[in-house]
This record gives C-alpha cells, sequence and structure tokens, in this order.
C-alpha cells in the first residue's frame, strides 16, 4: 500500500477511567503545501522600537499557488491569521509593504498613514490587495513584459540639515513622501509605479529594452532616488528614479568554467551605509562600494546559485541561501592594524530547509531580531538574526491555521478540500458495529472509502467550505460566489451531487466563513466584507423533493467598538483588525458567536418557537438592504431588531448580555461551545408555545434560550477562557482555573492550537475538550479542577511552621522563591528575540565559554561560578505581592467550590513508546498530552457518541455495558509523503541516500 493511502486504526485509553477513543490515522487526505516565493515584513527594521516589533506588524508569506498568508509575530508567537486564497495558474513572485504618509487636520492631530501590500507573480500586473476582505483591490498592468521582481522606496525619514545639497537623497520637509514602487520586467525594463492618492498609477519607465534583452531578477532601493538591478546578462545596473539616468553598470565577469556564460544576478541588497550586496548563480556572494560602485570583495560560500539575501540593521551582518539547502552567514571584521580595511568574513552554515531557500526577509528591533526563510519545501523557519547559533531557530508549519477539513458524524463522511477540489470520504464501519451479534470479522473496520469529489469550475481557490452534521448539505465558497449542494447516498454507498438553488445574497458574493448548525437548520454566512447573514433551510415536501432554503436572511449587526488608535508612526491596518476570525453555535443552535481580530466578542441569540406553518416571508426594502458596514452603535435601539421579520416563528435578536462580555487580550484560535448532556432538554425560561388563534395564526413570545451557554475559548497566546454567554461573566469553572493553573506544558507550547473535539460522557461523569495543534494533542476535563502545585501556585500547610501567622509565611515563602528565581535567572536568559529558545550552555560551541570562575580572597580558597550570559532578574517585591495576591485569591475561589480537587493528580511520567505524557495518580487524570502525531492537518469526530442510543439502526443489539468512546479521525500530512522536485545533493551527500536504500 502506498504511504499516502496509510489508514490506520488505533485505540488509546491513556489511563482515562471511564472513557476511550478510538483514533483513525488517516494519511489519504490530498494536501500537497505550495512552495514559498516571497517574504515581506510590513515594517522596516528599526533600533529605535524598544519592544518586539509594533502592534501592527505582519510577515506576509506568498506561495507558489498564489495563496498570500498574513503572520503575527506576537512578540514571537507566531500566528497565522489570514491567507489570501489565490487560483488557477497564479503565483505569488514578489511582495512589498508600503505605508501612505501620516495626515495632519487643523487641531494638529495626526491620522496615521495606511498600510497596503503589492505583489507581482509572472503576469504584467502589480495586485494591492484589501486586507480586510482579503480580495484584490486593484491592478496595474502595461505595456511591459512578465514582471519578475518588485521594491518599495525606503519610507520616508525627517532630511537631516547635515546633509549637503548633493547628498540630498531624501525629500524635504512638506515634499511629497509618497513611495513609489519599481518592478523589474522580463524585456529588461524598470517601470516606476506611483501610490499617491490611495491609488496605484504609472509614473514612468526608467530604462527601455535593449537589443539584447536581459531580464531583470532582482531589484532594490538604495535610498529614496537611487535604483539597484540584478539582470540575467552578468550586469548590476544602478538608475537614478529622477530623471531615469544610469549612473553605473557593475560586471560580475563570466560564468563558471563548462556552464552559462551569463551570470544570473538572482538577489540584490543594500546595507545601512550603503553597500551593495549581491548573489549570483555562481555560488558567489558580492560586496561592492556604494559610492563608487566598485567590488570591494567576493565569497563563494555557495556550491549553487545564490536566490536570496538580507542584511541586518546595522549593516554587520549578511545572509544569504541557496539552491544548495544553506543558510550562510557573513560578519564583518575590523582591521587589526591602522589603515587595514574591514573584511566580511563567513562565520556559520547551516542546512535549514530541505530544499531550496527561495525568500528571505529580516526585521529587527531592540528586542526582536529574526529573519524569515523559505523555499520549494513550503515550511516558513524563523532564525535569529543577532543571535544566530545561540539561540534556536523556529519551524513553523506549513498546513494552515484552520483545519480545511469537516465531518458529519451522522453519517461517517469526512471532506476536506484544497485549491478547487473538494474530497469526501466515508469510514466505513465503527466501533458499535463490533459489538453487535452478527458483526462479521471479516469486514475492514475503520477501512476508508472515496465517495464524491466535487471540483469547480470556476478560476478562485475555495475559501471555506462546510458540511451539515447528517451529511446532507455542503455548502463551499471562493471569493466570488457561494453554492451550496444536496448530498444524497446511492446503492453503492457513493454520493449523488445536486446543486441548490439558493438566495441570490448568498451566491453573489463570497464567503470567507461558512458554517451549518447542528440541527442543520441554519447556514451562517460571513462575506468578505464583514456582513453576517443567516439562512434558513426547509425540510422538503416529498421525498424526491430537494432542501429549499428561505429567500430572506436574517441580517446580525455587531456592535461598535472603539478600537485603540495605532501610534502614527507605526501605520494602521485600517479595519483588518476587525474582521471576523471565528464563529460558533451553541449545542441547540439557538445561540451565534463570533469573534474578531480584535478579541470583541459578539453574539445572538433565537428567539421564538419553530413554526413550520409561516410562510416565507416577503422581502421588504428594509431588511434586504445591503449595508457593507456589520457595526452599529452600542445605545442602537432593539426596536429595529423586534421589527425584522418572523423565519418560521422565530428571530435571531442580540443577546441581552451582549455588552457584559469581555474583550479578549488577544486573537482567537477557538471557540467551541460545551454540548449538551445527552438526558439534557432545552429550556426556554419556563415559557410555554403559544397557541394560534383565528385572530393570530402565527403567534410571537419572545423568548431566551436557556440551554447549555458555557462557551470556550482558546487565544493565540494561549490564554483559556470560558464564559457563560447568557449571564455575560466568566464561568465559575474558569475563575477556579485560570490560564495559570493549566499545564506548564500547554503554557509554554509555541504551536499554537488549531481545533477541539468534544468528550460529554454522563455515565463517566466528565467533560473533556480534547484540543490540538499540529503536533500536540492535550486533554483536559472540564469536570475537576487543575491540581494545586505545591510551593508555586498555592501556600500549603506545610509552608506553616508551628507558632507562625500566614502573613510570615508568606513572606518566609517568598523570600525562597525570589532566591530560586534570581538563581535561574543567573543560568540562562528567559527572553529570547522571537524564534526559538536560548540553546543550552552544554550545547554550545562556540567562543570562550559561558561560565567563568571568580577567586576572592589572597590565597583563592573562595571560588564563585559566574555566568556570561547573566541577566538581572526581574523578580521584584512588586511581583512578589501580586503573586501572592493571585494565588490567595484562586486559593479563595477553589475553596468555595464544591468539587475542591482532592484527589487531583500531580507529577508526570513520560511514556516512551507511544511519547505520552500522563499522571501517575490512579484516579481519573485533569490532564493528559501526546506528541506522537505530527503534523495534523485537523481532528474530525466521525460516529455518534450518544450513549441513549443501545440499538442499532438496523435493529440489532448493541452492548450497553461498553465503555463510552469517542471516535474521531485524525488527518496527517507529513512532508516527506508530497511530491517535490529534486533537489542538489552536496558533498558526500549521495553516499548517506545510498546507505539509507
Amino acid at each position: 500500500m502506498n504511504p499516502s493511502e496509510h489508514n490506520l486504526s488505533e485505540h488509546h485509553e491513556a489511563g482515562m477511567a471511564g472513557s476511550t477513543m478510538d483514533i483513525h490515522r488517516c494519511r489519504f487526505v490530498p494536501f500537497p503545501p505550495a512552495a514559498i516565493n516571497a517574504l515581506a515584513f510590513s515594517h522596516p527594521s528599526s533600533l529605535n522600537q524598544p519592544s518586539k516589533g509594533p502592534p501592527t506588524l505582519r510577515l506576509a508569506i506568498g506561495r507558489a499557488n498564489g495563496d498570500i498568508e498574513l503572520w503575527n509575530p506576537l512578540k514571537g508567537a507566531w500566528h497565522q491569521e489570514t491567507i489570501f486564497q489565490g487560483g488557477k495558474d497564479r503565483s505569488i513572485e514578489g511582495l512589498v509593504w508600503t505605508q501612505d504618509p501620516e495626515e495632519t487636520d487643523g487641531n494638529g492631530y495626526k491620522t496615521p498613514g495606511r498600510l497596503r501590500l503589492f505583489s507581482v507573480g509572472y503576469s504584467s500586473m502589480v495586485t494591492e490587495w484589501d486586507l480586510a476582505t482579503a480580495k484584490p483591490a486593484r491592478h496595474t498592468s502595461g505595456n511591459f513584459g512578465e514582471l519578475w521582481c518588485i521594491a518599495a522606496q525606503p519610507r520616508w525619514q525627517p532630511r537631516k540639515e547635515s546633509i549637503s545639497q548633493d547628498h540630498d537623497i531624501y525629500p524635504r520637509e512638506g515634499e511629497d513622501t509618497t513611495q513609489s514602487i519599481a518592478v523589474g520586467c522580463s524585456d529588461g525594463s524598470i517601470v516606476l509605479m506611483s501610490t499617491a492618492d490611495g491609488d496605484l498609477q504609472f509614473q514612468k519607465t526608467l530604462t527601455r529594452p535593449r537589443k539584447k534583452k536581459a531580464r531583470v531578477l532582482s531589484i532594490t532601493f538604495q535610498n529614496w532616488n537611487t535604483v539597484v538591478a540584478g539582470h540575467a546578462d552578468s550586469t548590476i545596473r544602478i538608475f537614478d528614479v529622477r530623471n531615469g539616468q544610469l549612473l553605473r553598470t557593475m560586471t560580475l565577469g563570466g560564468g563558471l568554467p563548462g556552464g552559462p556564460k551569463e551570470v544570473l544576478v538572482w538577489s540584490v541588497k543594500c546595507t545601512l551605509d550603503g553597500t551593495i550586496v549581491s548573489g549570483d548563480s555562481t555560488g558567489t556572494v558580492s560586496f561592492w562600494d556604494g559610492k563608487i560602485y566598485s567590488r570591494l570583495q567576493r565569497i563563494s560560500s555557495h556550491k549553487a546559485d545564490i536566490l536570496s539575501i538580507v542584511a541586518s540593521v546595522n549593516g554587520q551582518t549578511v545572509v544569504s541561501g541557496g539552491m544548495d539547502r544553506r543558510t550562510v552567514v557573513y560578519r564583518i571584521t575590523r582591521g587589526s592594524k591602522p589603515g587595514e580595511k574591514n573584511r566580511w568574513v563567513e562565520v556559520a552554515h547551516q542546512r535549514l530547509h530541505t530544499h531550496d531557500v527561495k525568500a528571505m526577509a529580516a526585521f529587527e528591533t531592540r528586542k526582536l531580531s529574526v529573519f524569515a526563510s523559505g523555499g520549494l519545501d513550503a515550511t516558513p523557519i524563523i532564525v535569529p538574526l543577532r543571535e544566530f547559533g545561540t539561540e534556536y531557530h523556529r519551524v513553523l508549519s506549513s498546513l494552515p491555521q484552520e483545519p480545511p477539513v469537516r465531518s458529519a458524524p451522522l453519517q461517517r463522511l469526512i471532506m476536506s478540500w484544497w485549491g478547487r477540489e473538494i474530497s469526501l470520504w466515508k469510514i466505513l464501519g465503527s466501533y458499535t458495529d463490533t459489538m453487535r451479534a452478527d458483526f462479521d470479522e471479516s469486514s475492514h473496520y475503520g477501512a476508508k472509502k472515496l465517495v464524491a469529489k466535487i471540483a469547480l469550475q470556476n478560476e478562485e481557490s475555495i475559501t471555506c467550505a462546510d458540511i451539515s452534521s447528517n451529511g446532507r448539505m455542503l455548502a463551499v465558497s471562493t471569493t466570488s460566489e457561494s453554492r451550496v449542494f444536496s448530498l444524497k447516498e446511492r446503492s453503492d454507498s457513493t454520493l449523488k451531487i445536486q446543486k441548490l438553488d439558493v438566495p441570490i445574497s448568498l451566491t453573489q458574493q463570497g464567503a470567507r466563513i461558512l458554517q451549518f448548525s447542528p440541527d442543520s437548520k441554519w447556514l451562517l454566512a460571513v462575506a468578505s466584507s464583514g456582513r453576517i447573514q443567516v439562512f434558513r433551510t426547509r425540510e422538503p415536501a416529498a421525498p424526491r423533493d430537494q432542501i429549499s432554503f428561505l429567500t430572506e436572511p436574517a441580517n446580525l449587526r455587531r456592535l461598535r467598538r472603539k478600537v485603540p488608535e495605532p501610534n502614527h508612526l507605526h501605520g494602521t491596518l485600517g479595519s483588518y483588525n476587525r474582521s471576523i476570525a471565528r464563529v460558533a453555535f451553541s449545542a441547540d443552535s439557538r445561540i451565534i458567536v463570533v469573534a474578531d481580530l480584535c478579541g470583541f466578542l459578539d453574539s445572538w441569540v433565537l428567539s421564538g418557537f419553530e413554526d413550520l406553518a409561516q410562510q416565507d416571508p416577503a422581502l421588504s426594502s428594509d431588511s434586504s438592504s445591503n449595508d457593507s458596514s456589520s457595526d452599529e452603535s452600542e445605545h442602537e435601539s432593539e426596536h429595529g431588531e423586534s421589527r425584522r421579520p418572523l423565519t418560521l416563528g422565530q428571530r435571531w435578536l442580540r443577546n441581552p448580555a451582549a455588552l457584559l462580555l469581555p474583550s479578549l487580550p488577544s486573537a482567537p484560535l477557538l471557540l467551541s461551545f460545551r454540548p449538551s448532556l445527552p438526558s439534557s432538554k432545552v429550556l426556554t425560561n419556563g415559557v410555554t408555545p403559544p397557541h394560534p388563534t383565528r385572530h393570530n395564526l402565527h403567534p410571537y413570545i419572545e423568548s431566551i434560550p436557556d440551554g447549555e451557554d458555557r462557551l470556550f475559548v482558546l487565544t493565540v497566546q494561549h490564554q483559556v477562557y470560558e464564559f457563560r454567554v447568557l449571564a455575560g461573566k466568566i464561568s465559575d469553572w474558569s475563575r477556579r482555573n485560570p490560564t495559570s493553573a493549566f499545564p506548564k506544558d500547554f503554557r509554554q507550547n509555541r504551536d499554537r492550537g488549531m481545533g477541539c473535539v468534544w468528550d460529554v460522557s454522563v455515565s463517566a461523569g466528565s467533560e473533556r475538550i480534547w484540543l490540538y495543534g499540529s503536533g500536540w494533542i492535550f486533554m483536559f476535563d472540564l469536570s475537576q479542577d487543575f491540581p494545586k502545585d505545591a510551593g508555586s501556585e498555592i501556600l500549603e500547610v506545610n509552608d506553616v511552621e508551628s507558632g507562625e501567622d500566614e502573613q510570615k509565611a508568606h513572606f518566609r515563602k517568598r523570600r525562597r522563591e525570589k532566591s530560586a528565581k534570581a538563581k535561574h535567572f543567573q543560568e540562562a536568559k528567559l527572553t529570547d528575540t522571537g524564534a526559538g529558545d536560548r540553546v543550552r550552555h552544554d550545547e554550545l560551541n562556540l567562543g570562550l565559554g559561558s561560565k567563568m570562575r571568580k577567586f576572592a580572597g589572597s590565597q583563592g580558597n573562595n571560588a564563585i561560578s559566574i555566568s556570561l550570559d547573566r541577566e538581572q532578574s526581574p523578580y521584584t517585591d512588586e511581583d512578589g505581592d501580586d503573586d501572592l495576591k493571585m494565588k490567595a485569591l484562586l486559593q479563595r475561589r477553589r475553596a468555595m467550590s464544591p468539587d475542591d480537587g482532592d484527589g487531583m493528580n500531580g507529577d508526570l511520567e513520560e511514556n516512551g513508546e507511544n511519547g505520552v505524557i500522563e499522571s501517575k495518580q490512579k484516579s481519573r487524570p485533569p490532564w493528559w498530552c501526546t506528541y506522537k502525531y505530527r503534523p495534523i492537518l485537523g481532528i474530525v469526530p466521525i460516529g455518534s457518541s450518544d450513549e441513549d442510543i443501545l440499538e442499532h439502526p438496523d435493529g440489532a443489539q448493541i452492548n450497553s455495558s461498553a465503555p463510552q468512546r469517542v471516535e474521531v479521525a485524525l488527518i496527517e500530512r507529513p512532508m516527506f509523503e508530497v511530491d517535490l522536485p529534486p533537489r542538489y545533493h552536496g558533498d558526500q551527500e549521495w553516499r548517506e541516500m545510498k546507505d539509507r536504500t
């Protein structure tokens, strides 16, 4: 069997009494990640920035399939916020950011300039992207060839008076400071485009194609008025953008013996002092004087083409990457003798990637110093720049943050999408079938079958998709349109797919989020503009009829929020931060919650009782108005909602406690309601359904649902909260178990969470949630509290000595903790520069070492060890007081709880066979984790977990004494199963490959 078609069913108990999990380990789901061709940070490096970058800092990653990913560094957390989907035969080959000039009104108030993102990709068009809608804002093309590279003018800085007129390379105060864009074409021309007035217009052509058309392969700005371009004819040309004059042509000479005669200049960059650095097809890095334009030095550091180069903000470090998979670091060394020139030397190299390194981008502040790299292996890697060699690099996931997989548990269907295709798989057999008396052991338990495939005919890639829980409907959307299909099972177990008629308001606009309600009666659509609509489905009157949608959707408006104003120097992302990131339905389908990137929560409830006899309400001009704004004032009257037409006797209203829900400290990764227990029933505050009368055939009584309303929230900083949505407050469990009480392995995990699966069991008395990321799975039992960590979280009884009051015990314990923390800080720094953790001292092989011994006294008898990496401990008395207050508050909260957590587990142990970390305790553990599966594309539930069902749908009896089991499909997409083009093999590497085979 092909490894890519491998499907393994496994059974895990993990020491959890009363509940087990069946995992179908799947690798047949197609999702080949695309190569990374371009990288760009939204801000230039600046050592004047004291923090780890401004809040508007973003990293844009362009891929070969036309997708653009926006990553938020988050001071080292690195979260993938959104993806701008590409399309057929599209590729991103270059990315740049610009910032519009700030505006000042009559009162002196400065409005920050807007950040703008531009791309090129093997066509004659430059595309600007709308960050808020994730769609192209405008295209600009002209009478020139394909665009190969792109660069933006440096952001304007105030002109220094010391600069003479001859060296005036920046505009004066009051002059136009709008950044222009330079693009290099395949016919050898360089085109300048203006971004003034929020537009993108052709400005001028710096150079016309010559008889010998040499492609412009790389381009950069040396300063505001000077462009440096690398060509395919062994030359680097310097142009003045003011008059288009060719200032100088620098020649690299001929190619390598036996190779092409021409040298391809794949990358050019400029350092702070104007030095030009180039990388070419001979594997040579050249350093050029930025004033007289002559070559200073050349270093042959690569065995193949150099494709990308970055430089540090101070101009002292340069990094190159190439086809030989090597990442090489160069640093400048000062001359040891007077008058001796400075020299560049290669200080280190690593093979971080498994294939060609095609793109690099660097960003530095005082506390953040990293460069990002990517290539054909589709994996972005964050590498420390200033601390290269003393900090680990960090490998980001090549898979999307939002899993592109869904499931229909009742039909055991798995849906996945990639590009313009949707695949539907069915997992045959179930654990319930094995408990039947007539179970055939020859059947393939857990086998898969491809039951349907949908290929969209348009050119846009799929932005989102969902399948109803009953497996009868499938919704899919691109950036331009949305469609809904019905699914019917044939006799051979395949699915018959038919397109359904849906309202025009859904078909004629693209959606960034589509989600069916758990009861499959509602379809929530979040448009690219941020508009939120809920569509009601209607069951067919006859078996041969199709499912229909009511004509008029319910339009949901968000509250208008006050977004923190950014610093005018950092620019603004516009309404991008108000983009909806996650949505969630409650288990009874009567509560909707949405969250945006700012962390604001908006919620609505379904009021009234279902009346299937009501006709489809006619469209009214009031309700069908297409208002792209999705916000409304907090003080807006509710009369507008009460005038909304009924939808089969029900109406969506804003949650009365919506204003009480606090905003999240960061963007959400996950929103999920606790599922209702099988024995629970949905209540409506004691209100009984009204009876129709002669004068009112369709009566309506406003009622607020009273079902399960606890919402589990996970933020990008791995902060965990649980809210009572209808009450507008944090739940009692979340108050007793703040994020600081969660396991350290979870809080310090650098891979962000992706999704969750619930395991609610009445017989076991547990409510478990399974969280997962690309390389980990954590289980938390929300029916009990986390263990009290002795000596750190809560003051234990043993800390209070006989005859000593509690206050003195607090101070004594605080001094002990302070001493321990100070000792820990002496050993290693806790802060990093934005990539990985600091390399342990025993793994450092560079320099003189990390420790020294200091002898005191004339005899030298007293010696102490001093760490060279010592950093003063930030632990202060004020911090200790705050910690004690927080611990005391947590202790009081848990003391008031009936579930005091007396039987909690304490220490952990690791099972080396399965890579599972679990509790040493004999009772049910409150948490469990494993790192066995990676990389995880998604985990979805399959099969019904309702333990009240004791009879198979076919009529066969099931063993009701069997333990409660959760059945999921775990989809992995390891990179070694992805087909990649042949790669370059270094010295003697072929011997290693031969030994492996």
